[in-house]
């Protein structure tokens, strides 16, 4: 193999041209061949060979034909939707959401399947419904795996990615100790072995998911608040500004202690902000003060909390000092990440965050900028996400969508691993459902 002076062989360039022209297609929509030379610096030789590959890989199609100011009409390419398919799981704390798309993200098919008894974490139940919901969304796509990029997988915790049998999931507060997912989910046979699983923080999928395709587009540095039963965050830096393979990384935000000896948050600790932030902690200091609804058993989380925005509505103070307590608490703990990383934008999204938006985001504005640094609390915007509850399952998908621009358009396959003795072990305790 021919290799250059940066070290850098042919096939590394041709892999490099061909990202830069799937990438140039996918994010800024259909170009002709002229105007993709000067967009991704390319000569107009190199531009014709990849795209003459990406052609017959199937990966474009013609989209069209464009005059040119006199010329010789110019036909414009894209990337074709059907080439390809992801799939995006959403591990979320009621149930386990698993969604298609083509290669544009369009949704095919998707389910949700309930954690029952509701908030049960078990790590066997929640495999078998990664499991059922893939086999459930290619059926009703029709579908099959021969295209398919990957499963992207957002969870709650700390994702180790380099574990020698693959990514383990630390997850305090659901009760995940080491949990080695990546292998339990390969080790259903589910997929043929060369469909790769990746496994990432929820926060960190719905923030490559705002950055590429919502209201992160054109920051390079922002912070996006997941805010459900708990809370947690995604640092951007340096990002594209036209979308692109951001990198982001997830912050376990919501465990940043706020009172010292304060209420016990669900990790074990005391005073996390998570303790006085979360839809959780929200619905249970209502209930302590008498708001009783927020606690009916017959109730999950987002009934209870329409519930809680209902009375607030209907005047009930209770409520309302629930709801500027929580505004107050989450403006300071965003004045935390203004101050230590001082981003140009903050976004909000997460079925909670969603929900209580409207209603607490000029307050929570109000105090990130009280509790911050007048100069970082001058350069940022503080705004909802606006890709709804779905962003972290779109998030998901993108994992696998990533890595097929980085190999240049081409299916990677998963790397063999060396498991260490006693790994194998591990997966015995998927039987019973119980945490490793």
């Amino acid at each position: 193999m021919t290799t250059g002076r940066s070290g850098r062989t042919v096939r590394d360039l041709r892999r490099a041209n061909r990202s830069a022209v799937l990438q140039q297609l996918y994010f800024g929509g259909p170009m002709s061949r002229q105007e993709l030379g000067p967009a991704t610096g390319l000569s107009s030789g190199s531009v014709s060979n990849v795209v003459g590959e990406l052609v017959a890989d199937g990966l474009l199609e013609e989209a069209g034909i464009v005059d040119s100011d006199g010329g010789r009409p110019r036909t414009l390419l894209r990337v074709a939707p059907g080439s390809a398919h992801m799939i995006g799981v959403d591990v979320g704390e009621t149930r386990v959401r698993v969604e298609l798309f083509d290669l544009t993200l369009t949704e095919l098919a998707r389910t949700e399947l309930p954690l029952l008894p509701r908030g049960c974490y078990d790590v066997g139940p929640i495999v078998d419904h990664v499991k059922d919901g893939i086999a459930a969304v290619l059926a009703e796509a029709g579908v099959g795996t021969e295209r398919l990029l990957g499963v992207g997988v957002g969870v709650p915790g700390i994702v180790d990615r380099e574990a020698p049998g693959g990514a383990v999931v630390h997850g305090q507060t659901i009760g995940w100790d080491a949990v080695p997912l990546e292998e339990l989910l390969r080790a259903t046979k589910a997929l043929p072995a060369e469909v790769p699983y990746i496994i990432d923080n929820g926060a960190r999928t719905l923030g490559q998911a705002e950055m590429w395709f919502g209201a992160g587009r054109g920051a390079r540095d922002a912070v996006v608040v997941l805010f459900g039963s708990g809370v947690g965050a995604s640092l951007i830096t340096d990002g594209s500004p036209d979308g692109g393979t951001t990198e982001g990384t997830p912050l376990e935000w919501g465990h940043l202690t706020v009172s010292v000896r304060g209420r016990r948050c669900r990790c074990g600790a005391l005073g996390c902000l998570e303790a006085y932030t979360g839809a959780e902690s929200l619905l249970a200091r209502w209930a302590e003060r008498g708001g009783t609804a927020g606690s009916a058993e017959s109730m999950d989380e987002e009934e209870a909390l329409s519930a809680l925005l209902a009375a607030d509505d209907a005047g009930d103070a209770v409520a309302r000092e629930v709801l500027e307590e929580t505004a107050e608490y989450l403006g300071a703990g965003l004045s935390d990440l203004i101050n230590l990383f001082q981003p140009e934008r903050i976004l909000i999204g997460g079925w909670a965050g969603l929900m209580l938006g409207p209603r607490i985001l000029p307050a929570v504005r109000e105090h990130a900028t009280r509790y911050s640094l007048r100069h970082p609390a001058g350069r940022v915007t503080i705004g909802l996400g606006s890709l709804g509850p779905d962003a972290v399952t779109v998030g998901a998908a993108t994992l696998p969508l990533a890595a097929f621009f980085a190999t240049g358009g081409r299916h990677a396959t998963p790397e063999p691993r060396t498991e260490p003795p006693g790994w194998r072990k591990a997966l015995d305790v998927r039987a019973g459902g119980a945490t490793p």
